[in-house]
This record gives C-alpha cells, structure tokens and sequence, in this order.
C-alpha cells in the first residue's frame, strides 16, 4: 500500500479540483468524438491512452516494474469489468445527453457505493447515512421525472434511453468503486489504476467487429487526448488523497457540476431545466451529508481507539 505523505490539505484540494478539470475536459471531448465514433472504440482510446500520463506517474515513483505485482488478479479482472461497463454505459450517457445533465445523474453513483459496501464488504451504515441515501436517490427521481414529463423539453425517447444508460453507468460505478474498497485495503493505488486501464482497453478491443471507424489525424488527436485526460485525471485524483483527509478532499468532486454547465452553455450552447438543477442539488447536498457523517465516525473510531490505547490505560 501506498505511504502517507505529510498534510497539506491545499495541494491535495488542488489536486482534486484538478482531477475534475481534466475529466471534464476527457468528457467534453468524448462527447464531441461521440457522434462520429461507436462506444467501444472511444472506450479503447480512453483507456489505452490514459496509460501514458499513469506510466510516467508510477516510473517517475520508481515502480515502473513493481506495480504490475499482485496475488489478486481475480478481483483486478472484476473490478476492471465493472468499471469498463460503467465507462461504456457513462459515454453512451454523453453521447445521448447534455454534459451536466449527464453528470448529474452520475452523482447516484457515490451513494449507491454506500449500499453496495453494506451488501458486498459487511460495512455497517447506520440510520443517518441511510437517510442521505434515500434523499439523494430521490433528487435522482426528480432529475428523472424531467425526461418523462410529456411536454418538458428533456422528454423524449431519445433522453429517456440516455437517462437509462447514465443510471446504468452510476451503477457499475458503484460497484468498481466497492471493489477498489476492498482492494486498497492491500494493493497499491498505481496497481489498481494500471490493471483496470489495461483491462478495460482489452475488453474495448472486443467491440471491433462491430464497426470502428478509422479516425482522421484531428480526430486521433482528440481520442489520444480524451485517453491523456483520463489519465492525469487518475493521477490527480489519486495523488489528491494523499495529501488530505478524505473527508475533506472529497466535497470538491462536485466541483465538476460547475465545469460540465460552463462547457454546456459555451461548447453545446445548452443549459439544464431548473428541474434538473434542483434534483443536482439534492442529490449533491446528500453527498456531502453522507462526507461529512463518515468524518465524524472517522472522528469517533480515533478516539475509541486512543481511549483504549495502553498508552491510555491507568497505571495500577
């Protein structure tokens, strides 16, 4: 596992807020490349590609050779599967979608990790992180009920198979997240990345008979920086973590809610329904309910454990 490094929360907020810049800017161009390009292949670029800035990452850290060590291979393979589907499900999402409504809706995904952590991991949740939940996949419904409501501008079949498949992808985000839970506990972050990057453009290699197309020197530009993008994404957001509690560092994820409505209104020239908006907010003030109620357990759990110390215990 990865040694802490010494505090310094304003690099690793930096970072993260970092992370969701370049991964909004991988969406953005994954969207543009959408309507000339089938999934697969954008999935391949995506990740294929992002093992550029990783490799750098982990060779700059001396563990170039290091990384590719693991006697977990199998949950490697079921982590990448569930990650390479809500990756694919996720740039279906884009393609079908605005940027932000897309987004949006991916915001289930962090809550649902707390579900599948109970089901999957035995991790207990206790009744006011279950509140949160419930509240936040109720802003999911209210995003939802946007593209069912005849009349509303996001009602359609067409929004409606999109609203499925961001679902879908929130999901598997979900359950990928629960195994790299599970996974952290003994492996390095640069394993995880490095194996799940590997295995997803493997998989993606699946989709060629299905009808790539052969990218022209700008487009392959775009895909080789779509691939990048995710790539320093990764680093950034794994590095940011580092640096800083995770309870305070996670809070700006939702930053990228602001990036993706600038690039909708200045790239796509759309806006979000104030339906979609409210559901966003709901579900992002679930979020960070759900952040900081696992820093005051985390608070709890330090201070259970210094009170039991030996070091704390009174001499007779």
């Amino acid at each position: 596992m990865d040694p802490p490094e010494p505090a310094r929360p304003f690099l690793g907020i930096a970072l993260k807020v970092a992370s969701t810049i370049v991964f909004t800017a991988m969406a953005t161009l994954i969207k543009l490349a959408s309507e000339r390009y089938p999934i697969g292949e954008l999935t391949f670029f995506r990740s294929f590609f992002a093992l550029i800035p990783v490799f750098i990452w982990v060779g700059y850290r001396g563990r170039l050779l290091s990384v590719f060590y693991t006697p977990r291979i199998g949950q490697h393979v079921i982590r990448s599967i569930a990650g390479a589907g809500a990756m694919f499900c996720g740039f279906t999402a884009l393609s079908l979608l605005p940027i932000a409504d897309a987004t949006a809706i991916g915001y289930a995904s962090p809550l649902l990790t707390v579900v599948f952590a109970v089901f999957l991991l035995g991790e207990k949740v206790h009744i006011y992180r279950w509140s949160a939940v419930f509240v936040g996949l109720f802003g999911v419904l209210v995003i939802l009920s946007d593209y069912v409501i005849p009349g509303s501008p996001e009602a359609g079949e067409h929004n409606i198979v999109g609203a499925a498949f961001a679902i879908a992808g929130a999901v598997l985000g979900a359950l990928a997240a629960t195994q790299v839970r599970s996974l952290v506990r003994h492996e390095a972050a640069a394993t995880i990345v490095v194996y799940f990057s590997l295995f997803t453009a493997l998989f993606s290699l699946a989709t060629v008979p299905f009808g790539w197309v052969m990218p022209d020197l700008f487009d392959f530009g775009l895909l080789v920086a779509a691939g990048i993008f995710g790539g320093l994404g990764q680093v950034f957001l794994t590095q940011s973590y580092r640096f800083g509690d995770a309870s305070l560092i996670a809070p700006f994820d939702y930053t990228s809610m602001l990036w993706s409505l600038i690039v909708s209104v200045v790239i796509f020239a759309t806006w979000p329904t104030p339906i979609v908006l409210i559901g966003a907010g709901i579900v992002i003030a679930a979020g960070l309910f759900v952040i900081w109620r696992e820093r005051r357990l985390g608070i709890q759990r330090a201070r259970s454990k210094r009170a039991q110390s030996p070091t704390n215990t009174p001499s007779a």
